[in-house]
This record gives C-alpha cells, structure tokens and sequence, in this order.
C-alpha cells in the first residue's frame, strides 16, 4: 500500500480542506481500501464498499457491547474526556443492537411521516419569516440568518427547549461537534468536555422540570417511556437529546450554505432552479452528493473483513468517505458537475442501515422550506462576498455566507 506521503489526501491542508474531490479521486484510483498511518486508519473511498460497509454488522460503531478495550487492542480514552465519552456513548449513534434498537424504536416515533408531515406549516411559515427578515434588510448572512435558526428552532420545539434557552444550543453543538474531526486538539477536548458537562446539567434540570409538569413535546416522551416499559435511564436521555439537537441541525445548516454556495458559483444551474421551481426536490438532494456536509464516518472492525484481497483485521476503523462515495463515477455520470434535475442519485449523505439518519425527512423538510422562501422572496439573492471555509474536515461547512438582495 501506499504511504501517506504520496497521498494527496491531508485532512489539516487547508488547500484540501477547500476543495477535496480531486484527492478523492486519486484515492478511488489507488484502490478500495488505502492504509492512512496519520490518523490508524483504512481509507474506503468507492460508494459500492461504503454502501456495502455501512450495513455490515462485522463493523460496529462502538466494540464495548463485545470487547473491552484491552481485548481489542485499544487504549482507553483519557480520563480527561469522560464527560464527553459518558455523553456521546449512550446516544444510539455510537450504540449497537439491543440498545441502538430500543432507543431508536422509542425516538422513531417522533419522525414518522405523518409526524413531519404535521410539521410542514410550522417549518414552512418559520422559513417564510426569516427569509423576510434578510430580504427587509437587503441581504445579511445566509448561515446565521436563515440556515442555523431554522433548524435549531425546529428540533428545539420538538424537544420542547425553551425559546429563551436555545441560544445556547448551537455553542454547544459546535464544541462537542469538534471530538469527531480527526485526531483533534486538546483544546478541541477541552471545549468539548466544557459543553459536555454543561449542556448536561442543563438537560438534567429540564428533564426534572418536565417530570414535575409534562408537555406534548419528546422530552415529555421519553420520561413516560423510562416510566413504563422501554426503561431509560436518565442518562439515555439526555444522550438522546443532545445527539437530536446535534444531528438534528448541524447537517442541514451545513448542507443549506454548501448548497447556496454551490449554486453562486453554478448560475446557469441556478438560474433553471430559478425558472422552475420543481427542480427543488431533485435539487436538494443533489447538493447534498455534490458538497456532502458530513465527509467521513467512521466504523470499528468487531470481526476481520476483506476488501480487494486486503484482510483488515479485528481492532482496525476504517474510515468512509462519504464525499468520495457521492463522487464515484462508477454510480454518479460526470460527478464533477452540479446537475440540479441529477433524477438517479442514490448518495448516501443520510448514511444508511441501522444507523441511518433517523431525521432525514425533517431535514429534507427544513431544505425544502428555507429553498423555496429564499427563490419566491429573493429571486435576486447573490453573493456578496468570496465565503471562508470553516478548518473543519469531517463536518464540512462555511464560517458564514453573506449575501443581498438587489
């Protein structure tokens, strides 16, 4: 294999960082499956091992519910995170079956399709209002304006977060967000176990104020589980809520600015959305494969596995690529070019098996909602301004996008 020296992959290159299809692409010509010493990893870069990879049951995103660390050849996080390891490891993202089940079996209740669909004039009317907002001022930033405070109140109403609270969600989410970059900092440790321990004891104070006075809201929802048959405990849920609030916007505030960005520097693209409105449900989940918000995913090996003829033992992770996968040409013709009207798309941006985004038709909801008051409000939306990539490679996104409206 390969060394990492040769390799155009470097996730703390700022220069791949802004754009790294290119590298992507000489990964998938280097092989399926590419050793990256740096970060004690194998790099899987096709969408047919990604796809295939993700409902592989010999991989697992946590390996305590069958090892301890020393069986698997891991050293135990440091002493330091535990905050944040308490907080993130009881959440069904980084649990597997029986817990992932029962937790997600009592969560799904909350995302079904009737579910969201009775969210629709809500969302829709949310949209409409912020966009107005930007619109009255002559333009303003697209991230801090309409992307972030459209999902952040959607999951906080469903959670049933109070208005005045929700300030303090998205400073949280950012820090505990940071533990999933590679090999990150300490500093990016620190901050994370900061916002660990504090969002915590927030979610604890609402959890007993929920208990003594229940509302029509998930929180409510998962206190009458742990009270009758599917038994939380009180720290499941709070894992649950925070993994909720995390993934229930950072994804789609991402995706919202990419898409926009994509589109500024796409006009005969955006100027057919522009003319036809009906581009929208192809249109979002084509800038989702086109500028993929969350790159990488990361999975344990429980049992070894062969790719290519290349055995990876048991203790291995491999890494899935995510955006390489959505820019395969072996699954997406002409990958390179946005194609608003792309109708066969399976990207797999929303992950997919157990672990697939449970959120999923919320945030193709809230895409939806933002898009379409943005082209009826601002059909003259433009950039005004050259946009900063955030550092960040695993969750991929803009420090902000600022735009007018002429």
């Amino acid at each position: 294999m390969s060394g990492p020296a040769d390799l155009a992959f470097d996730p703390w290159d700022p220069a791949f960082v802004a754009d790294p299809y290119p590298a992507y692409a000489e990964l998938r010509a280097r092989g399926r499956a590419v050793r990256y010493e740096p970060t004690d990893q194998w790099l899987v870069p096709h969408h047919a091992d990604v796809s295939a990879l993700l409902r592989d049951r010999r991989l697992g995103r946590t390996y305590q519910h069958r090892f301890s660390h020393e069986e698997f050849g891991r050293s135990a996080p440091p002493a330091a995170h535990e905050p944040f390891r308490t907080l993130n490891d009881h959440g069904m993202l980084d649990l597997e079956p029986p817990d992932h089940t029962r937790i997600r079996r009592l969560v799904s209740k909350a995302f079904t399709p009737r579910t969201v669909e009775r969210l629709k004039p809500y969302v829709h009317g949310l949209a409409d209002e912020l966009v107005a907002g930007l619109v009255r001022d002559g333009g303003g930033d697209l991230l801090t304006d309409v992307a972030e405070p459209l999902p952040v109140a959607v999951i906080a109403e469903m959670l049933g977060i109070p208005e005045a609270d929700r300030g303090q969600l998205r400073p949280w989410s950012a820090a505990i967000c940071g533990m999933y970059e590679l090999n990150p900092s300490e500093d990016t440790a620190a901050r994370a176990v900061r916002a660990s321990v504090e969002f915590s004891e927030y979610l604890r104070e609402l959890i007993a104020e929920r208990r003594r006075r229940p509302g029509d809201d998930l929180i409510s929802g998962l206190i009458a589980a742990h009270d009758e048959d599917d038994r939380l405990t009180e720290q499941e849920m709070i894992s649950t809520a925070v993994l909720l609030l995390n993934a229930g916007h950072e994804a789609t505030v991402n995706a919202t600015v990419n898409g926009w960005w994509a589109l500024f520097r796409n006009p005969a693209q955006l100027a057919a959305l522009r003319a036809d409105h009906s581009l929208i449900p192809t249109a979002i989940e084509e800038l989702m494969r086109y500028d993929t918000p969350l790159q990488l995913f990361e999975r344990w090996v429980l049992d070894d596995i062969e790719i290519d003829g290349t055995v990876i033992p048991r203790g291995a992770e491999i890494a899935m690529l995510f955006g390489s996968a959505n820019h395969d040409p072996a699954v997406f013709p002409d990958p390179t070019r946005l194609d608003l009207a792309r109708a066969d798309n399976p990207h797999i941006s929303f992950s997919a098996g157990i672990h697939y985004c449970i959120g999923a038709p919320l945030a193709r909801l809230e895409l939806t909602a933002s898009m379409t008051a943005l082209l009826n409000q601002a059909p003259t939306l433009t950039p005004a301004k050259s946009p900063t990539r955030k550092p960040n490679f695993v969750i991929r996104g803009l420090e902000g996008l600022s735009v007018e409206v002429r």
